[in-house]
């Protein structure tokens, strides 16, 4: 977990916060005490907060510079977004705090929940683009998940990162976990908030998905499967859109880029577990987390769908 605050002091809450997210002028409900817990998981350009008001307030806000989404737990919060109508939000809601440019208001009533920020360069990294267009940040133009569904998987997404990644220093130190876990992160919020992203690959976009597209695409990805990429660099190095890109895997592979990358990583990992000495203390986590594969759980599955059997007999020699 990261840096837990708490604190009764209404000037030092109101420090607190401004320094985390942003200016923030609060006022008591009348016969209240103030108290605030929180606790910070930063990584990167993302952050996954526990937030928890032990008491009722009114917030101003200036605007926070950055996606910030809110998944409530306990407690209401009533939110007025500059020139908009107040909307309240309960248990198992979730929502956009206000755009990254925009003051906001809010009521809060004794309330727990998760505090989600990511920068809005990252959805640019995993977002179509038209081409020629300029690098404006995707907006997601409602505040609101598209279903009730999307919503509790991006919160599923949310507590999977921020309870089982952000705990784990041996995961969390991991190199690639850096731009993997942003990058899952930015996904699921695009495919929960409606957003300005265009999806379906354009004419143009067809006309480049061609193998050859592939091909640099793949010799790109075998060569820097070690470092922190993203979608972007790989349409970048092909030197077309991600949606050509995305396209040309479909139409040649039946994958994506991201799974493409996930079988050359998976393919280093299981040279590595090969090749090291099964005494020398190495872990089954520790050579996953090394590329990229941050949940134990789930590189075992992806190994042994790959190889026939989990990843610990690989590294104890142990074939049956």
């Amino acid at each position: 977990m990261g840096l837990a605050f708490e604190s009764a002091d209404l000037d030092e809450i109101e420090e607190f916060v401004s320094a985390a997210y942003t200016t923030l002028r609060l006022r008591p409900r009348p016969d209240e005490r103030p108290l605030l817990r929180i606790i910070r998981n930063p990584l990167g350009p993302i952050s996954m907060d526990l937030v928890d008001w032990g008491f009722g307030m009114d917030a101003v806000g200036a605007p926070l510079g950055s996606i910030d989404l809110v998944g409530i737990e306990s407690g209401t919060v009533g939110r007025v977004e500059s020139g908009c109508a107040q909307t309240e939000y309960g248990p198992g809601e979730m929502f956009l705090i206000a755009q990254p440019d925009r003051p906001f208001a809010a009521q809060v009533r004794h309330t727990r929940y998760s505090h989600t920020t990511l920068e809005p360069s990252v959805l640019c990294q995993v977002a179509a683009t038209v081409p020629g267009r300029t690098e404006h940040p995707v907006r997601l133009t409602g505040d609101q998940p598209i279903s009730p569904a999307a919503a509790r998987h991006l919160m599923r997404t949310i507590t999977f990162l921020r309870d089982h990644v952000m705990p784990d220093p041996t995961i969390r130190g991991a190199a690639l976990v850096a731009s993997t876990a942003p990058q899952l992160l930015a996904a699921t919020v695009l495919s929960t908030f409606p957003n300005s992203a265009l999806i379906d690959p354009t004419i143009e976009d067809r006309h480049d998905s061609h193998p050859a597209t592939l091909r640099r695409a793949m010799a790109f990805i075998d060569d820097h499967a070690h470092l922190e990429i993203s979608v972007a660099d790989i349409a970048a190095a092909a030197n077309v859109t991600i949606r050509a890109l995305q396209y040309a895997f479909r139409r040649h592979r039946g994958t994506t880029p991201l799974g493409y990358l996930r079988e050359v990583r998976l393919h280093h990992a299981h040279q590595e577990l090969l090749s090291v000495d099964p005494a020398a203390g190495v872990t089954v986590t520790e050579i996953g987390a090394r590329w990229g594969f941050f949940h134990p759980g789930r590189f075992a599955h992806h190994y042994r769908s790959a190889y026939g059997c989990p990843p610990y007999r690989t590294l104890q020699r142990d074939d049956r």
